[in-house]
């Protein structure tokens, strides 16, 4: 199929495609005029691919866990759930920051009020 036919197909865009491309996520054949030709199991794995983006994770990071999908085994297994997990703690550290940044803007809101004549009723 076409690269038209597998953005339909999966809700992808043409661009997004290319772009898996690029990053090796996702591989072509070319016809004898440049264009690309997937086969019915991309639409699977490009719905793969979309799930781990949503998920947070990069192209990088998604190309690491490729093996888990491509040649199933114990040992991809394994490898693909460190790495997720890894991805996981590294999330989990960027919310702790975040949080900590609220609360933070959160105290000096409430010390602005405290100090805004117009606003200690309002508070």
């Amino acid at each position: 199929m076409r690269i038209g036919e597998l953005a339909a197909r999966t809700g992808a865009s043409v661009r997004s495609l290319r772009y898996y491309e690029e990053q090796g996520l996702l591989a072509s054949v070319r016809s004898a005029g440049g264009q690309r030709h997937f086969t019915e199991d991309d639409v699977d794995r490009v719905a793969f691919v979309q799930r781990l983006y949503a998920a947070g994770l990069s192209s990088r990071t998604i190309l690491d866990l490729m093996p888990c999908r491509d040649a199933p085994s114990g040992a991809n297994s394994d490898a693909a759930l460190e790495r997720m997990a890894a991805e996981r703690d590294r999330l989990s550290g960027h919310i702790d920051e975040l949080l900590r940044t609220r609360d933070t803007l959160d105290a000096l809101m409430a010390a602005a009020r405290a100090h805004h004549p117009t606003r200690r009723a309002a508070a």
